[in-house]
């Protein structure tokens, strides 16, 4: 069974958020007063329903998003579920506190995709953007990930004037470590909207400034694929670049998102969408046909619910 949408998308991949909580305070993703709904604001039990009435109409990709998802306390029990359902992929993305307690059983449970946030590479950049100190503990986690054989990935908020001049010692650890790392343009979403302005860096911009020093040769990516991807020769570097501002991915987008309350979204950038919570699989197969028909196929310019609450 396909999703095929009207504009002849094949939706495959699903996001879940298992909670709006998180053990980090990134001000681009967090107000900084904040409060969180509880963890089970929709049960686990619920969660795993209608991640599997969703999957048996066609999705073939899930990965797990928060908030921070290794806090949920079913996190054993939800990944050991969805694990065992056929998929060609299932991952999860995480700042990676506390996740080489939690290694083994995700591994266990086939969720190998493993996405970690690292938006700088000193202590103190790290301090500033996170508003923890915690930089030596998630560094350590990246490299164990790694070598449990997890296929890991970074992902790095381009941020003027925090992070800037921490690009090449990131892609020069991810390197090493013979893991790939992109770049995302900072989104107009919730609490990084006042500072967006200042804080903007273009992948353009970036690319040009990584051209002048080294040679990028462009890598084939699947149609579907949210990141352009290159080959830093000298560096022996696998980089990426999620444009989500200035290059925009709506016609290709193949994505359905649902959130820690069991609202299905179609996009990112719609607050609306069904709420799947009391529906039983009958009606959740209806729902998903209902929001082909209003997934967008161009870009909203901006959203005021906080990156928190609705999952990277």
């Amino acid at each position: 069974m396909l999703l095929i949408d009207k504009h002849g998308r094949n939706i495959h991949k699903l996001r879940v958020s298992l909670l709006d909580a998180c053990n980090m305070k990134c001000f681009y993703c967090m107000p900084e007063k904040n409060s969180f709904h509880r963890s089970d604001s929709i049960c686990s039990k619920n969660i795993i329903r209608l991640v599997k009435t969703i999957v048996a109409n066609g999705i073939d990709e899930v990965r797990i998003t928060g908030g921070e998802p290794l806090i949920h306390p079913d996190l054993d029990f939800i990944t050991k579920e969805i694990g065992n359902l056929k998929l060609k992929k299932f991952g999860l993305t995480t700042n990676a506190l506390g996740l080489e307690k939690h290694l083994d059983t995700l591994l266990k449970n086939n969720c190998k995709y493993i996405n970690i946030s690292l938006d700088a590479f000193s202590r103190e950049s790290f301090h500033t953007i996170t508003k923890v100190d915690k930089f030596n503990e998630v560094k350590n986690s990246i490299v164990e990930a790694k070598k449990a054989g997890a296929h890991v990935k970074l992902n790095t908020v381009l941020l003027k004037g925090l992070n800037s001049h921490e690009l090449i010692p990131l892609i020069e650890f991810a390197a090493q470590n013979d893991i790939e790392i992109r770049f995302l343009e900072l989104m107009k979403i919730g609490a990084a909207l006042d500072s967006h302005k200042e804080l903007f860096t273009s992948a353009a911009d970036t690319i040009a400034q990584l051209n002048s020093k080294f040679t990028l040769t462009e890598r084939p990516m699947p149609i579907d694929s949210t990141s352009f991807n290159y080959n830093i020769k000298e560096l022996n570097a696998n980089i990426g670049f999620i444009a989500s501002e200035t290059q925009h991915f709506c016609k290709t987008c193949s994505r359905l998102r649902l959130d820690s309350y069991g609202n299905l979204r179609p996009c990112l950038m719609m607050q609306s969408g069904l709420n799947l919570s009391e529906m039983d699989e009958d009606m959740v197969t209806k729902a998903l046909k209902d929001l082909l028909e209003i997934k967008p196929i161009y870009r909203q310019e901006k959203l005021t619910q906080p990156m928190h609450q609705i999952g990277g």
